[in-house]
């Protein structure tokens, strides 16, 4: 008999799960649901080691199915397997809910409420939850919120400037990609606790997209808003758009609601730039004029946004590169730095070629970092606080083999 936490992350074009004993925080099996739909595909792994079996073909069309292949494959993977309590990303938690949460229909009620603010995730997020209590009638369930690591903006940084009755009603800056950030602040804090202390601009890069100013730990800003369309241009978002063109599209071109949604959630951003595709591997490889010019908007707006963050906290100490294309893209790293000497950034072409922790050059007055985010590990920590009643420790550093810490601590930043 296996005893598991099971940790369910949908995003808006992938389903991340976790499978983690009741303590430690070793995981059991992790896999991806990636680019849900027609080509969708599926990974489950043991721990972080041989893959698992799968269904062939994964039925992947939808958020719905995929959920049930991935269930199906893990069950069968682990016939013994026992659920205690099954931890959830949901995206917005709206002005009040700040922390996690067990989940009962009330809640959910409330959740299905805010979908209109975050359409193309909530609804994913909340079909997760209910099948996973089909799946796991007697398991708590347990809601950790985007918005939640938001919640400490100051007021300037929380509001539009509409009529404050709109405020009082909710309509405010949430900023999303709560999950990743507060794992990766974590992270920061136990390998560099001093720049964790500073001003850190955080890059969370994938097919949504985000920066979040952090000081001291705290979030103080996000380029992400009202909702998780604003900011930067994503796989199909379009990121900031003048309200004026959202008027222009419904006087003149005749769009509805409906047309709007669907074109600015989902034909926009690097699939509506490039024509091609939302994913940055196949811009990075096709080369094509409209490829290149989509990911060089991307990288000007990644830009931009730095240097208005770091505006934000009067500074900035460090600069951390999380998510998949934040991760991964070599590319977009180098490219993103290339113009970001005036704010002592400089990288090492070496060490980013090599996806090392530290991948800024000895010289350079800023760090850079590239930190991987596990949004599913924190989930199932909050899960163990929440349902089981463990605030246990962490266990050891998931990432001390990546890195040349004695880089860090070159600059002041690492312990000791």
């Amino acid at each position: 008999m296996t005893d598991a936490l099971l940790a369910l992350n949908a995003g808006s074009s992938s389903l991340k799960f976790g499978l983690y004993p009741a303590a430690g925080d070793a995981p059991i099996a992790t896999g991806l649901a990636d680019r849900i739909g027609a080509e969708g595909t599926l990974r489950l792994r043991a721990g972080y080691g041989a893959d698992l079996p799968v269904p062939v073909p994964p039925d992947m069309s939808d958020h719905g199915t995929a959920l049930e292949t991935v269930l199906g494959a893990l069950v069968a993977a682990f016939p013994e397997l026992t659920i205690l309590a099954v931890g959830h990303r949901v995206v917005h938690g709206g002005p009040d809910l700040d922390a996690p949460v067990l989940i009962n229909e009330g809640l959910l009620e409330e959740l299905e409420a805010l979908s209109p603010f975050a359409p193309l995730h909530q609804p994913h997020n909340l079909a997760g939850i209910r099948a996973a209590i089909a799946a796991f009638p007697e398991a708590p369930q347990v809601a950790c919120f985007d918005t939640a690591f938001h919640r400490s903006h100051p007021f300037v940084n929380d509001t539009f400037a509409l009529p404050r009755a709109y405020y009082d009603k909710g309509v405010r800056r949430y900023g999303f990609h709560g999950l990743s950030y507060a794992f990766v602040t974590g992270e920061l804090a136990r390998i560099a606790p001093r720049l964790a202390e500073g001003r850190v601009v955080m890059a969370h890069l994938g097919n949504g997209a985000s920066i979040c100013a952090i000081h001291n730990g705290r979030s103080v800003a996000s380029t992400m808003g009202f909702s998780a369309l604003d900011g930067l241009p994503m796989g199909t978002r379009c990121g900031q758009l003048d309200p004026g063109v959202v008027l222009y599209l419904m006087q003149q071109e005749g769009l509805d609601a409906n047309a709007i949604v669907d074109l600015l959630y989902r034909r926009s951003g690097l699939l509506g730039l490039s024509g091609l595709s939302n994913d940055m591997r196949v811009l990075e490889a096709a080369g094509t004029t409209e490829a290149n010019q989509a990911i060089d908007y991307f990288v000007f707006r990644v830009q931009r946004e730095i240097g208005a963050m770091a505006a934000a906290m009067g500074g900035i100490d460090a600069l951390v590169f999380c998510g998949g294309i934040g991760e991964n893209s070599r590319l977009v790293r180098a490219r993103v730095c290339e113009r970001m000497a005036w704010m002592g950034i400089e990288i090492d072409h070496e060490r980013n070629a090599l996806n090392a922790m530290v991948i800024s050059s000895e010289m350079a007055r800023t760090p850079v970092l590239v930190l991987p985010t596990n949004e599913e590990l924190l989930i199932v920590r909050a899960v163990r606080s929440v349902a089981l009643g463990n605030d246990a420790v962490p266990e050891a550093p998931l990432l001390h083999d990546r890195a040349p810490e004695e880089a860090l601590a070159a600059r002041g930043g690492a312990a000791g």
